[in-house]
């Protein structure tokens, strides 16, 4: 009997996957630094008698490890996209109206949605009485006003009727689009690797300014000192995209404890990895710190 561990095309497929891998960046380390043994390594690389053919062999790898990785990168972001869309116009969208029907007597999912309707109606109303006094007519009788109110106040709740379906079908399609990414990731566990080696190859090809660069960007875009406005204005996004009270409490508790949460995480990065794989670009971040 044949054992399927002797299979050949198995045995090329795994070579192939081993040849796609670059070794991280935290095993590239050594007694002596890091430039002296590349340059050694590319002086003898390139007077071997077959150079060019392992040239040839590592574009092809590189270039085909590049594809594979943007393709996944790609489909990690129009295929939740895409699935959200669809399943919330062909399928959520029509059960939600369906259900909930016209003449449903919850018109708001929250206070919110209350109180933003009534200031709007408020508003109009208010406009109606200062178009009349800018133009110098008579004022317009109760009753016009009282009809035209009640037409507004319609218009209004169909809209608010029409924005709650709206949050309720976005929590389900929401649910779908995370079961469909989660569903691309399990199935695309060699596409993963590939990507980690495509992202550990691009870090590691960066100067130790660029790499500076992005961690003092990435940092301050997160955890720095405006970071807070940012997050509340994704936090209120969410809210009104499910559906849910942009209540303060839970945002501004939010904001003081999971950025603080992400700036430790850096901070235990920067000293447990960066100093080890790249002290050169610890020491320029020091400096653009200071």
């Amino acid at each position: 009997m044949n054992n399927n561990n002797d299979d050949p095309s198995q045995k090329s497929d795994s070579s192939k996957l081993n040849e796609m891998r670059v070794k991280p960046a935290s095993e590239k380390t050594g007694v002596l630094p890091r430039s002296i043994g590349r340059t050694f390594n590319r002086i003898t690389s390139d007077f071997s008698p077959d150079a060019e053919e392992k040239y040839l062999r590592n574009f092809q790898i590189s270039r085909n490890r590049t594809r594979i990785a943007i393709r996944f990168l790609v489909m990690l972001i129009v295929v939740p996209l895409l699935t959200q869309y669809f399943s919330k116009e062909l399928l959520i969208s029509p059960i939600v109206e369906r259900v909930r029907g016209e003449n449903t007597p919850q018109i708001f999912l929250n206070e919110e949605m209350e109180e933003k309707a009534l200031q709007e109606l408020k508003f109009y109303e208010q406009e109606l009485r200062f178009e009349s006094l800018l133009r110098k007519s008579p004022p317009l009788a109760p009753e016009v006003i009282e009809a035209k109110v009640k037409d507004k106040a319609k218009e209004i709740a169909e809209n608010f009727r029409q924005e709650s379906r709206n949050a309720i079908s976005n929590v389900f399609a929401d649910l779908v689009s995370l079961v469909a990414f989660a569903f691309v990731i399990v199935t695309s566990k060699r596409e993963i690797v590939i990507v980690k080696s495509f992202m550990d190859e691009i870090i590691y090809g960066l100067s130790d300014s660029a790499k500076a660069f992005l961690i003092i960007l990435s940092t301050d875009i997160f955890v720095g000192f405006h970071s807070p406005h940012g997050w509340e204005v994704i936090l209120e996004g969410i809210a009104e995209h499910l559906g849910l009270p942009a209540n303060r409490d839970p945002i501004f508790l939010f904001i003081a404890t999971f950025p603080v949460i992400l700036d430790t995480i850096f901070k235990y990065w920067i000293f447990r990895y960066l100093s080890r794989l790249s002290p050169s670009a610890l020491a320029t971040l020091k400096e653009m710190n200071e």
